[in-house]
């Protein structure tokens, strides 16, 4: 499943890397949240509210930052914001292939060691 949360209605909007995507992939108590493109201000309320929706049904929610091309200060708070939520509800949210930049990121705001990261760029899902 592909949710666009711009205002794109075509499926090409993946190999965009201007708009943002998710694709979620479930198997039991955990889902995959594939990200593409641009984690930015216009696009945070709508990813908040479609991986907050995993939650009550979700032990696991891991987060693919692959394809993730930018993140500003709104995508970082956001990932704070679904942090927080999983947590208080006992679910773990994990990122998984963060790039350098994101790493870098993370780091300097002092987050890294708050997310579970469950693998390295350059290393894909199974």
């Amino acid at each position: 499943m592909v949710l666009d949360v711009s205002d794109a209605t075509d499926n090409h909007m993946i190999s965009d890397p201007s708009k943002f995507a998710i694709e979620i992939e479930r198997a039991p108590g955990v889902a995959f949240v594939r990200c593409h493109g641009r984690l930015v201000a216009g696009a945070r309320d709508s990813f908040y509210a479609d991986v907050s929706q995993l939650i009550p049904d979700n032990k696991r929610i891991v987060l693919d930052l692959t394809d993730l091309t930018q993140m500003d200060s709104m995508g970082l708070g956001t990932l704070v914001r679904l942090y927080v939520s999983a947590k208080s509800a006992g679910v773990d949210l994990e990122l998984f292939n963060i790039g350098q930049r994101i790493r870098q990121m993370l780091g300097v705001t002092g987050l890294l060691k708050a997310f579970a990261i469950v693998g390295d760029h350059g290393i894909r899902m199974p």
